[in-house]
């Protein structure tokens, strides 16, 4: 099965891009890069012995592939020209997602800063104490220095 994906990924790869990239990634499934389109498509085998699962999706930049936005599963006995047809569909579907803006939710104003927000957080008690401390303790050494005569 993994040699008849293999051929029928890189007679799909002809008919869908000029520039193309035919490879078997670490889960066994066949992949095709298309760099100047910035996609990919993956064949993967099923259960089944004449079905291939499709996937597409887009390759980020760097080169890192992001995850699948559309799958289908097709017969591979349809021919090249069916599953030309269902890849150009899974194509559109993820140029689609990749264009349309993500729905966002009901525009919010900021809530107003509390006044407790807006108190600087290095002046609080702890640091008062902290700070009386240490000028008390170097007082002290500043005392006991001066009463010894050093």
């Amino acid at each position: 099965m993994s040699a008849e994906l293999r051929e029928v990924a890189s007679e799909l790869a002809g008919v869908l891009w000029q520039e193309h990239t035919v490879y078997r990634d670490r889960a066994g499934q066949v992949v095709i890069r298309g760099e100047h389109v910035q996609r990919w498509i993956s064949l993967a085998s099923t259960g089944g012995s004449d079905e291939a699962l499709l996937r597409a999706g887009r390759i980020l930049d760097g080169g890192t592939t992001a995850p699948a936005r559309a799958e289908a599963v097709v017969p591979l006995s349809a021919g090249t020209a069916a599953l030309a047809a269902a890849c150009r569909r899974l194509l559109a579907e993820t140029t689609d997602d990749a264009t349309t803006p993500a729905p966002r939710g009901p525009e919010r104003r900021p809530k107003p800063r509390s006044r407790r927000d807006r108190r600087d957080p290095h002046t609080g008690l702890t640091s008062w104490i902290v700070i009386v401390c240490v000028a008390g303790f170097l007082g002290l050494c500043a005392y006991s220095t001066w009463a010894n005569g050093v």
